[in-house]
Order: C-alpha cells, then sequence, then structure tokens
C-alpha cells in the first residue's frame, strides 16, 4: 500500500461539479492498494498515518499526530501510485490491485481511520474527480507500506 500524505487547511473532492467530500484541517490521503496488500496491511497503514507527528507542537516543532490535533482526513483512492515508468514513456500498473480489490482495501483503510478517532471523508471509487487542497507548510509524506522508499 501507497499513501501520499499532506497537512492540510482544507480540501475537499468534486465530482461532475458537486463537492462530494470536504475537510478542514488534517490530512488529504492519496491511497495506491498493490496486488500482495491484504487487510492487515490497511489497518497498519491507517495506524501509521493517525499517528504520524507533522503537526506543529506549541514550540513550532513537527510533534503531533491527527489524533493529537483531532483533525480530519480526506482519503482518495489513486491507482497511479503504483504507475510505473521505469524504462517507458507510458506507465505500467500492473502491480496496482484490481478494483475489487482495492475497493474492499481502501473501504477498510477508511474505517480503521475511523475506529482510531479520525474524521473521514472519502473520495468516489473510480470516478473522475478534482481534487483541491491547501497544504499547510508545505508538508507532504509519501509512505509505503514495503518500506521501497
Amino acid at each position: 500500500m501507497r499513501a501520499i500524505v499532506q497537512r492540510v487547511s482544507r480540501a475537499r473532492v468534486i465530482v461532475e461539479g458537486s463537492v462530494t467530500a470536504e475537510i478542514a484541517a488534517g490530512f488529504m490521503i492519496l491511497l495506491g492498494v498493490g496486488r500482495d496488500d491484504t487487510s492487515v496491511v490497511a489497518v497498519t497503514m491507517a495506524g501509521k498515518i493517525a499517528n504520524l507527528r507533522i503537526f506543529d507542537d506549541d514550540q513550532g516543532k513537527m510533534n503531533r499526530s491527527l489524533l493529537d490535533v483531532k483533525g480530519s482526513a480526506l482519503v482518495v483512492s489513486q491507482f497511479t501510485l503504483y504507475g510505473d515508468a521505469r524504462g517507458q514513456r507510458r506507465p505500467s500498473f500492473i502491480a496496482a490491485a484490481l478494483p475489487e480489490q482495492a475497493r474492499k482495501l481502501y473501504e477498510e483503510f477508511s474505517e480503521a481511520l475511523h475506529r482510531l478517532g479520525v474524521t473521514v471523508a472519502t473520495g468516489v471509487f473510480q470516478a473522475r474527480m478534482l481534487v483541491e487542497l491547501v497544504n499547510e507548510g508545505p508538508v507532504t509524506i509519501l509512505l509505503d507500506s514495503d518500506k521501497t522508499f
């Protein structure tokens, strides 16, 4: 599983001209599901992200988590995080999970975040979405369950 986590002051998803999800301060999470991912990976990744300390404390150091600041999360499925463009111009997505598996684990990830106490909004799975966000900092963290980066 791969995630791009952005600390935001606000974010929203628009599908066919309508806002379908919106959050104030928290995380914009672009989530890619790989072919070998499991429910355990989804729950583990949710825990890692919820506890990721990238919000400022009183001294201005990144020392608070999403749980500490009671922030929200906007989770958007993005299979293109598994795009492999090494040696070619058109990316291959062979490492991405098939839609049925990806949807299941995307929903399990979102539910695991919710169970941890995070207010969660989601994009629309397999829809063409416009994603708007204001990245605070900017702070952007890349996570990979296989620890390839």
